[in-house]
């Protein structure tokens, strides 16, 4: 991947700190290469929630809409950064078909409903809302990416609600103490029958010593070497259709230059 949409989306984020994800977003695209790099306007607006459950919901269905035409036609795969992660439905949407595979690197899993979440945010809803169950101007239809095509890799903040769609679903789960071995990865990226992936890394997916700037960091992930490693055994086993990166909220610019570093080496084994 030689070129990234920068989406400094940050209505889908459910965290007193949603407003760090603009600066977070335009950080990263600061040290990337300015001819690569298209930036897209998300709304000033917080955005209505229109009845659905989801807080700032019209502001996200533009932002998706945006980011869908932007790739439509893309040669090539596309980095996505964010901004929250919300911005995966619309990257993903934009390469899904059922031959996808989908490699969810994150702290939380992602996969409440309106209705089990506590927040309302859309960054806890949207791997959900990818396998199609979410409000309809959100999700994908049912069936373009199934839950047996999912590997969810070091998510240990997980509610009650989605362990119980976890316990009843396909999802393949790789735990952060596997990330010693790349090898399990590629095992399980195998094991989708899939022909192409589609990799999403929230940066909070990592320990908090080794990236700092994100808006909920849980403690026990993998270091910066450990994720560079399971994302290049993913990469070796399947074509990557795109890419998503998301959750730096630097809280200074200052801050944000100790984090760079270790974020360019993680954009380096995507792109």
């Amino acid at each position: 991947m030689s070129r990234f949409v920068v989406v400094p989306q940050w209505q889908g984020s459910g965290s007193s700190r949603a407003m760090r994800l603009v600066d977070g977003a335009g950080a990263i695209a600061g040290d990337l290469p300015r001819t690569a790099c298209t930036p897209l306007e998300v709304p000033l607006e917080a955005g209505e929630s229109l009845g659905s459950g989801i807080r700032r919901l019209s502001s996200l269905v533009r932002v998706r809409d945006l980011l869908e035409r932007e790739l439509a036609g893309a040669e090539e795969p596309v980095l996505v950064v964010g901004g929250d992660c919300g911005v995966a439905i619309g990257a993903v949407s934009a390469v899904a078909s059922p031959d996808l595979a989908l490699v969810w690197f994150d702290a939380h899993p992602d996969l409440h409903t309106p209705e089990s979440s506590p927040s309302g945010a859309f960054g806890g809803m949207v791997l959900r809302a990818i396998l199609g169950d979410a409000p309809a101007q959100l999700a994908l239809p049912a069936g373009t990416i199934t839950d047996d095509r999912v590997v969810l890799a070091a998510s240990r903040d997980v509610d009650p609600a989605e362990s119980a769609f976890l316990a009843s679903s396909a999802v393949r789960t790789v735990p952060a103490d596997a990330f010693t071995d790349p090898a399990v990865f590629a095992d399980a990226v195998r094991a989708t029958g899939a022909s192409r992936v589609h990799i999403h890394v929230d940066l909070d997916v990592l320990d908090p010593s080794a990236v700092r700037g994100v808006s909920q960091p849980v403690p026990f992930g993998p270091s910066v070497a450990e994720l560079v490693g399971a994302i290049r055994a993913v990469r070796e086993v399947l074509p990557t259709a795109g890419a998503t990166l998301t959750g730096f909220a630097p809280a200074s610019p200052e801050a944000a230059v100790d984090d760079l570093g270790a974020i360019l080496r993680i954009i380096g084994a995507l792109a």
